[in-house]
């Protein structure tokens, strides 16, 4: 019985690695589309812009750790009031938790402290004291 020598080990090793990888990478995440809307003080939409244009790095940390990708925000003026739309896809297991932990980040807080008294919340949300109202999916199409 001949035994691999360490070259042929090495080899059989980075070919398993490589195949692992490879799934891996094809794997598809899971991903739960969010659309959100708020609205906007019309005399703020560019102090908005102007934060959203160098948004802190901590924030933008915050919110990869917390399982969110593809994160926008559109604005938009329907009837002469001023709204915010988001759209975001969440990839983690528990969104209750993660956005504990983001609601729980001191930059985060700081960061909602500039941002929320910006926005116009809608009834639904304000009576909720929340800023964003989220919106039904009523179509996807991958």
């Amino acid at each position: 019985m001949r035994f691999a020598s360490l070259s042929e080990k090495i080899l059989l090793l980075v070919c398993c690695l490589s195949i692992l990888s490879s799934s891996c990478r094809n794997a598809e995440v899971t991903a739960v589309r969010y659309g959100m809307v708020t609205g906007i003080k019309a005399d703020k939409i560019g102090k908005y812009k102007v934060l959203h244009d160098s948004i802190w790095p901590g924030v933008v940390s915050k919110i990869q750790d917390c399982n969110i990708r593809n994160y926008s925000i559109y604005q938009k003026e329907i009837g002469g009031q001023y709204y915010l739309f988001s759209y975001f896809e969440y990839t983690g297991k528990d969104f209750k938790a993660d956005m504990m932990k983001m609601a729980a980040d001191s930059t985060t807080q700081l960061w909602w402290k500039e941002t929320a008294p910006l926005q116009q919340p809608l009834p639904e949300a304000a009576l909720k004291n929340e800023t964003w109202t989220t919106m039904e999916e009523v179509f996807y199409l991958k």
